[in-house]
């Protein structure tokens, strides 16, 4: 693997399919790996809050024998209380490794540029590629990754470019289902690789469907936009109506957190289809994996 974690655009097949192999062996023995990464010490660099990210990271350093500190938007005040470049050179002398979760894809790529350790991409604006990787790894250890077709319903967001950029190196087919204007970036389709089909109909797009995988509608910083998304979006609720066109084995997959009642109902997300709470597990192991790759190569 490169030194840091960017995008999964920047990962090779066999570098995936080792992160996929190592998660699975961490999580097999979860608690036998206390010497891994003892003496190591991660920074967790986060503008946005965070449940699942920061503690699955947290968590994972600690089950593999290094240390972690937590660095809030009020602890350094990337940009404002110091400048990015300063704060992560200096970081960098401290830590042997950095997550950074940025509101900016820039700022991000600015932290990278001046870190003399790995930086790990925990959310940026444009891409969540520690998401995508651990959502991938569930659906290879639910279903395979052979024939799979993914269907992601709902706002064309960070999760979704990281999809594509993954779902493109291990061959899984995707269908994207957005209100006009708030489909899927062009340039990122482009260099995805990913065999897609767009549609502008929910029912429609989960035809066939082995996994449908859905997000809020109104991220992080879009909190002006709420009323104008639920009016834009009210079509493209992921419902027990929508999951009974899809195939009867269909799995239902969120990153959560989740707006209940507005992007899916509760009757889907706590059912039997439903995979969410194991996804959010494999954020874990996933983090574990890819800091070891980092770390100790």
């Amino acid at each position: 693997m490169n030194k840091d974690l960017v995008s999964i655009k920047d990962l090779s097949v066999p570098e995936i399919s080792g992160l996929f192999d190592l998660a699975a062996e961490l999580k097999k023995n979860r608690k036998s790996h206390e010497q891994m990464l003892k003496g190591h010490t991660l920074g967790l660099i986060f503008e946005k809050p965070s449940n699942r990210t920061r503690v699955s990271f947290e968590v994972g350093m600690f089950e593999l024998g290094g240390n972690s500190i937590y660095l809030g938007s009020e602890e350094i005040r990337l940009g404002k209380r110091e400048a990015v470049k300063d704060a992560a050179k200096v970081l960098s002398r401290y830590l042997d490794c950095i997550v950074a979760r940025t509101f900016s894809h820039a700022r991000f790529l600015e932290i990278v540029k001046n870190s003399d350790v790995p930086v790990i991409n925990g959310l940026t604006d444009l891409l969540h590629p520690c998401q995508a990787l651990s959502d991938i790894f569930t659906i290879k250890e639910k279903k395979g990754l052979n024939g799979i077709t993914l269907v992601f319903i709902g706002d064309a967001n960070n999760v979704l470019n990281s999809l594509l950029y993954g779902c493109g190196k291990v061959g899984i087919k995707m269908n994207i289902a957005s209100p006009k204007g708030y489909g899927p970036r062009e340039d990122i389709l482009e260099n995805s690789a990913c065999d897609v089909k767009i549609f502008d109909s929910a029912e429609d797009a989960v035809k066939g469907a082995d996994v449908i995988y859905t997000d809020v509608w109104t991220s992080m910083g879009q909190e002006k936009e709420y009323k104008k998304r639920l009016r834009r979006f009210k079509k493209f609720q992921v419902n027990s109506e929508l999951l009974n066109l899809a195939k009867k084995d269909a799995m239902v997959m969120h990153c959560l957190p989740a707006h209940r009642g507005e992007e899916i109902t509760d009757e889907v997300l706590d059912g039997k289809q439903s995979i969410v709470v194991d996804q959010a597990e494999n954020r874990l192991h996933m983090q574990k994996a890819i800091l070891v790759k980092l770390l100790r190569g």
